[in-house]
């Protein structure tokens, strides 16, 4: 069943239809789960501009590029493997993103000037930090350089120590105070002594340490905290004189 709600979710598409009522235009779009109707002045904003925030508020939001994720050796080894042919698909998308993200018209108010500064610079330490991870992997030492290297300096220094030892007792640090968090702490700890017995203890210690620990390290350092009012999806809504959302039942 249906209701009509207002609703802050994820975008899927948004069009906009020449139709009128009276002096005002309505813009027509789609969230996760809503069909969404509103009626704005053209006299106040134009649609291209209501099209930039709209951008910047769903397609821009989260993650940008795509994801080679490394939880085990088999995702190591292919990452390793694959690492040019990756590392050219991720030039690719940002060359494509950023095109369209840099050119995106908004409402000249200081709010979405604001988001739309602040949405490049994620979108450009993203794609640095997804350029730094598929490198590290194969070359650690390649982290030395790393843009987040004052940030995350405990994990890049274990990693590009010539005494393996301190990668060791970094890794063990970090997997003991991840086990806590964990429903079942002693088997987090037992899988990592398995691990520091294993011959590709190396890799290992490198799939934590780089994969989980750097890589949440460099990428919370850019994010902003949650909008858990959300605001600005708030203020989107009241650029339309009119505003109706269509939605299904969780």
């Amino acid at each position: 069943m249906k209701k009509a709600i207002f609703i802050l979710s994820m975008a899927l598409s948004a069009t906009v239809w020449g139709q009128k009522t009276g002096n005002l235009v309505l813009y027509s779009y789609q969230t996760f789960n809503c069909d969404s109707k509103g009626y704005f002045d053209p006299g106040k904003y134009k649609k291209e501009e209501i099209d930039g925030v709209y951008k910047l508020l769903y397609t821009f939001s989260g993650v940008h590029f795509d994801n080679h994720t490394v939880f085990k050796l088999s995702d190591l080894e292919d990452v390793r493997k694959n690492k040019n042919q990756y590392l050219q698909e991720l030039e690719k998308q940002y060359q494509e993103k950023k095109k369209e993200l840099y050119g995106l018209k908004v409402i000249n108010l200081p709010e979405w000037k604001k988001l739309h500064q602040e949405t490049i610079q994620i979108f450009e330490n993203e794609y640095q930090l997804k350029k730094e991870e598929l490198n590290a992997f194969s070359d650690p030492s390649s982290l030395k350089n790393s843009k987040f290297y004052s940030t995350c300096k405990e994990y890049i220094d274990a990693v590009t120590s010539p005494d393996k030892q301190k990668m060791y007792d970094a890794w063990e640090k970090f997997v003991h105070a991840r086990s806590k968090n964990n429903s079942d702490p002693q088997s987090v700890i037992t899988k990592l002594n398995d691990h520091l017995n294993d011959l590709q203890k190396d890799d290992y210690a490198l799939t934590d340490l780089i994969g989980l620990g750097f890589y949440n390290c460099a990428n919370e350092s850019f994010r902003p905290d949650a909008d858990m009012e959300g605001t600005l999806y708030k203020k989107f809504d009241k650029i339309f004189s009119k505003l109706k959302q269509d939605c299904d039942e969780p």
